[in-house]
């Protein structure tokens, strides 16, 4: 399967995942269990008790399940000491825009000191050999151009997740260049890599201020669906489509270790980039009730209108490809929201990953 990590490459690994109790990061993890990994999560409390960690059950199926704060760099670093990954992925962040000016301080602790700290935990554990730093579209300075941002554009942000984000690059790239530089790889074996992906929704996300999650919860409670910024153009991707392309990332890395420790973008095809409005609308179409309002406030915090990535190197050098459409993508998104109080969610997820390798073939 041209562009998608083979089957058996996880099977046998021993995997650590930060961030897994969170939305992709507990996608990812039952993903990598289904390929026969073995998964060790570092994480905070999951948000709600109908979280996709939650619902799942993936905390009981992993080698083990740690509630660590990735600001502790002691127990961070001991933490990882004792798991001896082989690979990192590193999701554990504050990832949302609004709490982050109520928080900002704590979003900069987290996603920048905690980066920090999972670097130094990679560089001291001899096992380590992979580091896949998770971060965002963000990241970049966002002057709202119509044209994709490239992985060598300027870092930057407005508000303090989108600054932090473009903190955290900066923080990567410097500890590839000084520690983990791939001219000493000889030295140290270890491949460090960061990844930026646009606005992924799937099944299982119910965090406060996003467009999916919102839908839902008022669907569900039979109220009118409030849009803040219903002219906001963005990238949409399904939670497996970056998902695919971290994997097959790290894979390449581990087989290459000084030819693919860079940033990448992993973002939809431009047939994916809608409004708000538009995806709201087709949230309520699939759904099957629902009503939309325009609660737009010129007052309101500032968040961008305009974010599009450029995916070329990926695909390029990578052989990675976005695989479903947007409708799709909604499709697949409310087809779970809508039947997994009723059937098995880790099935469910399970079923999804299988029909998102399908479509490779």
């Amino acid at each position: 399967m041209e562009g998608m990590v083979s089957p058996d490459f996880y099977c046998g690994k021993r995997v650590l995942v930060t961030g897994h109790t969170g939305f992709k990061g507990s996608w990812l993890a039952i993903w990598l269990h289904e390929m026969g990994a073995q998964v060790y999560g570092i994480a905070l409390d999951p948000q709600t008790s109908r979280d996709n960690y939650v619902v799942t059950g993936i905390g009981d199926k992993i080698c083990q399940d740690l509630r660590i704060d990735i600001r502790d760099a002691g127990r961070l670093k001991q933490a990882v000491m004792d798991i001896k990954p082989e690979i990192i992925f590193h999701l554990a962040a504050q990832p949302l825009v609004r709490l982050s000016y109520a928080e900002p301080v704590e979003t900069w602790e987290t996603n920048v000191m905690g980066t920090l700290h999972i670097m130094e935990a990679m560089r001291a554990c001899p096992e380590t050999r992979v580091g896949v730093m998770i971060t965002t579209d963000k990241c970049y300075e966002n002057r709202e151009q119509l044209e994709g941002y490239r992985e060598t554009d300027p870092l930057g942000g407005y508000d303090p997740y989108s600054a932090s984000k473009g903190a955290c690059e900066i923080a990567i790239s410097s500890w590839r260049r000084s520690f983990l530089n791939p001219h000493d790889w000889d030295k140290h074996h270890k491949s460090l890599a960061s990844v930026r992906a646009g606005n992924v929704v799937g099944g299982g996300d119910w965090a406060k201020d996003r467009i999916v999650p919102d839908c839902i919860r008022a669907i569900q409670q039979q109220e009118v669906i409030n849009i803040r910024s219903p002219k906001a153009i963005r990238p949409w991707q399904h939670v497996l489509e970056p998902l695919g392309g971290y994997l097959l990332l790290a894979q390449r890395m581990w087989e290459a270790p000084t030819e693919y420790c860079e940033a990448w973008n992993f973002g939809p095809r431009k047939e994916s980039v809608a409004t708000v409005w538009d995806v709201a609308s087709r949230i309520v179409s699939d759904y099957g009730q629902g009503q939309l309002r325009d609660a737009s406030d010129p007052h309101a915090l500032h968040e961008a209108q305009l974010l599009l990535l450029n995916i070329d190197k990926a695909q390029s050098r990578l052989g990675w490809q976005p695989r479903l459409t947007l409708d799709e993508c909604i499709e697949w998104t409310v087809g779970w929201y809508k039947t997994y109080t009723t059937t098995d969610p880790y099935s469910l997820c399970v079923r999804q990953i299988r029909q998102y390798i399908n479509k490779a073939r």
